[in-house]
């Protein structure tokens, strides 16, 4: 048996853009208050079609270690922080 477990936290969005992004900011949030948050793994789909996902984040692994941190399907390098919104 495994000692991990996942929560699964069903949130409704009116579509596929504002789900992703509510899902980064959810993300980024929870991320910070643990750290046992993996928002490379964040995906949404359509209610009544789960078993398509789509991802949030790029996540891709950068030279030197870590992990891109911007949105899937960006189109900038990759990068390990989001930019920071003013």
């Amino acid at each position: 048996m495994t000692e991990r477990w996942v929560i699964h936290l069903p949130v409704t969005a009116p579509d596929l853009l504002r789900a992703r992004i509510f899902a980064r900011t959810a993300a980024r949030v929870l991320a910070r208050l643990s750290a046992r948050v993996e928002p490379g793994g964040v995906t949404v789909s359509a209610e009544d079609q789960q078993g398509v996902r789509h991802w949030v984040f790029c996540d891709q692994r950068l030279p030197g270690g870590g992990r891109c941190a911007l949105p899937a399907d960006h189109t900038a390098p990759c990068r390990r922080y989001a930019p920071s919104r003013r």
